[in-house]
């Protein structure tokens, strides 16, 4: 007998591209998840930045160890474009990845062409209603 239910944390184990967003979410891989998520060389994950306003390295520690299988990073900052934090930025140069903030719907087109192009693209999207 089951002991209730595992809530496990969301991981699409594999790359895909970004079909829509809005309404708090995304969908991708004929899948759709609530909140925000992090697309890596190792698939796509639920992301829960500690505070969306304010980015902070600890936000990104997946994306820092697979650095190796990454040159740009796109960040989905919600419906404005905010710049990122000093030590974030420190901290991706320090890791040799380009990071380009930009609003969430720019920062999706501009991963979906970077990722058909077979480009070492990771993304950071921050969920918009």
């Amino acid at each position: 007998m089951a002991a209730g239910l595992v809530m496990r944390e969301a991981h699409f184990p594999g790359r895909a591209p970004v079909d829509a967003y809005g309404d708090g979410g995304f969908r991708f891989a004929e899948m759709s998840h609530r909140g925000s998520i992090l697309c890596l060389p190792s698939g796509i994950y639920g992301w829960e930045p500690a505070d969306p306003l304010a980015l902070t390295p600890a936000d990104f520690a997946k994306l820092l160890a697979e650095a190796d299988k990454v040159e740009i990073l796109l960040v989905g900052t919600g419906r404005e474009l905010r710049p990122l934090p000093a030590d974030l930025r420190a901290a991706l140069k320090e890791a040799r990845i380009s990071a380009d903030p930009m609003s969430t719907g720019a920062a999706v087109r501009t991963y979906n062409v970077l990722l058909a192009e077979d480009r070492a693209v990771a993304a950071a999207f921050i969920a918009v209603d």
